[in-house]
């Protein structure tokens, strides 16, 4: 009825119900005709007031998602004295949504099953988290309020909040939560000065003082440029409080305190050690990629390079802004919209998020977990510390890509382990390290290792195993480590090579089908073309045999090109993520189809007799 009342008012026309004010009141000295103006004018008035209020309590919305039975967050309204029953069954609940997270699990408390944002007074809030701390205790695990948001519909209503809780395991046994980071960008932008802080938790002195335990080289140290790939690591304990040398803590020290890990892969950001960069980014399998641009320089050299390997591998990544203690304000703004318009290009089509406080934090972590298109941008100083605290943040709640099924899935297949890495070490022997691609990996076992120049695999024993530097005695699927194998001759090994079971038939091959897209070319791409290709830890000149359908390539075009390699056969597996290069020509594909050796003898003049032996 009063929407209709103000429709009359605004109208002209009398309201349809008698009553004092419904007089005409067509005279200028109308009593009744005042008191509707005035009447006319609270309500606006009113309404105004309703908006601006509605306005000021938008920020928080009043739905999130609804709870997916999968996964590791889980909504409650309340908990509130429980009864002992309802306690267990809440305690299961907790212990499935950690084994989700792999550890890791988020409670939104004060919010319905399907997404209202209902909010608990503070009463009911504190009794609620009390049972959550008993429920995590219950399963070995620790809680950490993440924030509390306001909750207020309506202006007469009190204050309700919904707090967001997470929960992490106590670390048992080395089975901490890793996530592996790899860390890209131009020379000179500030990239191993920041891991040299983050890990050693002392600021830079300006001239690049924390970097130097991250060397590996004396021309590094002498020039101050990465040219090798090195490991940090930044650990988190099950209070989310970061654990790394700062008290003098050996690797060993940091894995035992620590309920999740994040492990740092230190690339090369100069041109001439380009094939490195690639080489960590297809071998060492990362989880996520930090690209790092200097204030003062922005966006330069390799950066662009950098961001769209990362994107070829389909690497969900987020920018670090560095060095914002050297340049005005004006400069980091120009340098952060420089990188907005980059993202928001046809090529990238990312949605770029900058990160100020936090709340943005913890909002960037979880919305940059689920969407492949968000893109948190930080803005910090190595040297004065500044957002420093967000990296920080950010990093203790991002969570794992995969799932636990999907990590089960992958223990149950055959043991299959990458060599990356090759070292001698006195006293120990042979050392490789690498990634577990799948399977289960202990102490002791008997493995193959291959192929070999002739296409043979050949016996081994893995005497013991190291993950971040720490004895380790079980390796499960998704997992770095280095594995000792006593006195096996290192001459007979290279990268590239895979260890796997001797039940696993594997099959090698000299030539392989992939469906590519040519990214760039000067002329056009035709037979007989030698490109670098890079599949996982395979890095090897190939020959192109022919292109299906086709006579020749040209820049943007796709089609299936049938490779073959120079040097010696490689072991591959089909749907692996495929990256050539060669100058300026560069193109990215999968791998479609394998051709066994057998299949393709004639193919090669200088292969030797045996080589058709698999």
């Amino acid at each position: 009825m009063q929407v209709a009342e103000r429709r009359g008012a605004a109208s002209g026309h009398k309201p349809s119900r008698p009553g004092p004010g419904s007089g005409c009141g067509t005279g200028p000295g109308s009593g009744s005709a005042s008191d509707g103006e005035k009447k006319k004018h609270r309500r606006r008035g009113r309404r105004g007031r309703r908006r601006r209020s509605k306005k000021a309590n938008e920020p928080p919305p009043p739905f999130l998602p609804p709870e997916a039975e999968e996964g590791n967050i889980e909504y409650k309204l309340k908990l509130v004295n429980p009864t002992q029953y309802r306690f267990e069954h809440l305690a299961t609940q907790l212990k499935w949504r950690l084994q989700e997270g792999r550890g890791e699990a988020v409670y939104q408390i004060g919010v319905e099953d399907n997404g209202l944002m209902v909010g608990l007074t503070e009463e009911d809030m504190k009794a609620s988290l009390k049972t959550l701390r008993r429920m995590a205790e219950k399963v070995g695990a620790d809680i950490t309020l993440l924030r509390e948001r306001e909750v207020d519909y309506e202006l007469d209503r009190s204050r309700r909040k919904i707090a967001e809780v997470l929960v992490r395991k106590v670390p048992d046994d080395q089975q901490f939560l890793d996530l592996r980071v790899a860390v890209l960008g131009n020379v000179d932008s500030g990239k191993s000065t920041l891991l040299g802080v983050l890990t050693q938790g002392e600021l830079d002195n300006g001239r690049g003082r924390a970097r130097l335990n991250l060397f590996r080289h004396l021309h590094e140290i002498q020039t101050g440029r990465t040219s090798s790939i090195s490991f940090e690591i930044l650990g988190f304990n099950s209070k989310g409080e970061v654990v790394n040398y700062s008290e003098s803590r050996t690797a060993e020290e940091i894995c035992e305190s620590s309920s999740k890990m994040i492990t740092f892969i230190d690339l090369a950001g100069h041109y001439k050690y380009l094939k490195t960069t690639i080489f960590g980014l297809t071998s060492y399998c990362p989880d996520f990629a930090m690209l790092v641009v200097g204030a003062n320089t922005g966006i330069a050299g390799t950066t662009r390079e950098h961001l769209g390997l990362a994107m070829a591998l389909k690497v969900p990544i987020f920018i670090v802004v560095s060095k914002v203690d050297l340049c005005s304000s004006g400069t980091v703004e120009k340098t952060v919209r420089q990188l907005e318009r980059v993202l928001k290009q046809p090529g990238c089509n990312k949605v770029p998020m900058l990160v100020t406080s936090p709340d943005d934090a913890v909002t960037a972590a979880q919305q940059f977990a689920q969407s492949a298109s968000i893109t948190p941008i930080f803005t910090l100083s190595s040297v004065s510390g500044e957002n420093l605290d967000l990296l920080k943040v950010f990093f203790n709640i991002l969570p794992p890509l995969s799932n636990s099924k999907e990590q089960e899935e992958l223990m149950q297949q055959l043991t299959e382990f990458q060599v990356d890495e090759i070292y001698s070490v006195p006293d120990v022997g042979t050392v490789v390290g690498g990634t577990l691609y799948s399977g289960v990996c202990r102490e002791g076992d008997r493995l193959v290792v291959g192929p070999t120049d002739e296409g043979k695999f050949l016996r081994l024993k893995v005497c013991s195993m190291q993950r971040n530097r720490s004895a380790c005695r079980v390796l499960r699927a998704g997992q770095a480590a280095t594995l000792a194998l006593g006195n096996f001759d290192r001459s007979l090994l290279r990268k590239g090579m895979v260890m796997v079971s001797p039940k696993m038939n594997p099959t090698i091959c000299w030539q392989f089908e992939a469906a590519i897209v040519l990214l760039f070319h000067a002329k056009t791409f035709r037979r007989g073309f030698q490109v670098t290709v890079h599949v996982g830890n395979v890095r090897q000149t190939a020959t192109v045999e022919c292109i299906l359908g086709k006579e020749e390539l040209r820049t943007g075009e796709r089609a299936v090109v049938c490779f073959h390699f120079m040097k010696h056969p490689e072991y591959l597996r089909v749907g692996a993520k495929l990256l050539f290069r060669e100058g300026v020509t560069k193109g990215i594909g999968h791998v479609t189809h394998l051709l066994p050796t057998f299949q393709n003898n004639g193919h090669d003049q200088n292969h030797k007799p045996h080589q058709n032996h698999n």
